[in-house]
Order: C-alpha cells, then structure tokens, then sequence
C-alpha cells in the first residue's frame, strides 16, 4: 500500500486515499482474477514490487498482461530490482501459453521508467489511453 501511495506521488504528484488503496490491495491480494502482485527482496527485504492485471484480447484469442503499480524503493533503484520483476512477468507469461503479450502505461514525462522499459524490450504500443471518470 505504501508502494502505490509513494509512486503515485513520485510520478504524478497524487495524494492517494490510504483507505481507499489499503481496500484495493486487499481486494486484490484475496481474489486473483483482481490481479496479482510479484515482489522482489534484495537482503531480506522488500525492494520493489508490481501489479499483474489481465485483458482478453478477442483479436489475439488470448489474454494480455499488464504491468501496473510498478514501484522500487529508491535505496534500491539502478540494483537490477524492476529487470528481476520484468524478466519474472515475462518468464510466467511465457509458461502461460495463453498469453499473448505484456503491455504497461507509463507517464509521458517518466522518461526515466520508459528509458528503463526500453532497455528491457519493451517498445510504445501506438496507443493513446483515453479515460472517462463515473
């Protein structure tokens, strides 16, 4: 929880609601269909984390993986601790066999995160996300 807290205000300047995201990772953490975290520990510690969610694809038959609450403690930044998570994602993705892709959003001005994307494999989609709040 304060991962999410600490990368919304790092990356877009957002004071998240502590009991709305605690809800949310709780939610997410007791039903799997919510998505699934993969956390890194560098001496026995927490260092980084993620949020895998999934999209079907009727184009593809098959299902997307997304990368999203992507966070490292910055002691740890620049130690290999997303690339761990990332080459994880990637190797479950694979032994999935219904998976045909992993995406994620990024910030258009984290041009640190997308640099690091990058160097992982990882190329822009051609998509702009478009939202709509209720």
């Amino acid at each position: 929880m304060a991962f999410n807290r600490a990368m919304a205000h790092e990356t877009e300047r957002k004071r998240l609601d502590a009991a709305t995201v605690r809800r949310g990772v709780r939610r997410a953490l007791a039903d799997a269909g919510r998505g699934r975290y993969l956390v890194a520990e560098r001496g026995g510690r927490v260092a980084g984390a993620l949020l895998l969610t999934r999209e079907w694809s009727d184009w593809r038959d098959g299902w997307f993986w997304w990368i999203q609450s992507v966070y490292v403690e910055p002691a740890q930044r620049r130690h290999g601790v997303y690339a761990a998570l990332h080459r994880a994602v990637l190797s479950r993705a694979r032994a999935a066999r219904d998976v045909v892709g992993v995406r994620l959003y990024v910030e258009r001005r984290n041009g640190r995160a997308q640099r690091v994307y990058a160097a992982l494999g990882m190329r822009p989609a051609g998509y702009l996300v478009f939202e709509q709040g209720r």
